[in-house]
């Protein structure tokens, strides 16, 4: 045992030490090559690194893995900074569509494109969640990022907002499989009981253009990579296809934390 906790620690240790080569470009720093080591102690670090990486090549790929999670990490934490300065904006808009309980304090944060499959694989689970969890706030951020049919899509839904009929035209539009079209905008918007050629109308509509705008620009002011991203509250961001059981986690991690 007391040889694997060596071993371990070791290489632990030299994890850490193959990512601050890599971050050093593959020299020691400045600080320590003026304060710290001698230039035969400097030599020997390097040698001691090559030959590590020789024997055992994964060490580079945990170092390189390690400089990334402390990439996301830092990401992470300067997203939900802004978050934090933009409460108003990012979770109560006018243009906001909220889903659940519009008094709830467990808030969450769906920035979606309705052409995303990643989207549309997680819609069940989110209705889902809306209908088990009474507390929730869920507030939902369209972005048209997939092109001109995420756009025509995207409009679509924010104008069956302005009649009340967001969701089940959202439900309906994202799990249709026909081919994009305005045809197709009409038809659905019918089926679901909606006035077609007000929708067809508002989807145009400064209303529904500026409101689109706004969560475009809210996602890249947290640099957002992908779709669907979810933000818990102000503490937690959850990107791609989570689960409904990685969110309920989450919701749980809010609730306590409240």
């Amino acid at each position: 045992m007391k040889k694997l906790i060596t071993f371990s620690f070791r290489r632990a240790a030299l994890t850490g030490a193959a990512s601050l080569f890599l971050l050093c470009g593959g020299a020691v720093s400045a600080h320590a090559a003026e304060g710290s080591f001698t230039p035969a102690q400097r030599a020997e670090i390097v040698e001691i690194m090559r030959n590590a990486l020789k024997t055992d090549p994964t060490i580079l790929s945990d170092a390189v893995a390690s400089l990334q999670a402390q990439a996301s990490a830092r990401k992470a934490s300067s997203a939900l900074e802004t978050v934090r300065r933009n409460r108003a904006q990012f979770g109560g808009s006018t243009t906001d569509i909220v889903l659940g309980n519009k008094n709830g304090t467990l808030d969450v944060v769906e920035f979606y494109d309705p052409r995303c499959q990643y989207c549309r694989k997680v819609l069940g689970d989110v209705e889902h969640l809306i209908s088990s969890e009474p507390n929730l706030r869920l507030v939902e951020k369209v972005i048209p990022v997939l092109g001109p049919n995420s756009l025509i899509d995207a409009q679509a839904i924010m104008a069956a907002g302005l009649q009340d009929g967001y969701f089940r035209f959202q439900k309906a539009l994202m799990t249709d499989s026909a081919t994009p079209s305005l045809d197709r905008i009409r038809r659905i918007a019918q089926s679901v009981g909606l006035d077609a050629d007000r929708l067809l109308k508002d989807m145009k509509s400064p209303t529904v253009t500026a409101a689109l705008s706004k969560n475009i620009e809210l996602a890249k002011s947290i640099d957002l990579e992908g779709t669907p991203t979810f933000i818990i509250g102000d503490r937690e961001i959850i990107p791609g296809a989570a689960s409904e059981a990685d969110l309920k986690a989450a919701l749980d991690r809010l609730r306590k934390a409240r």
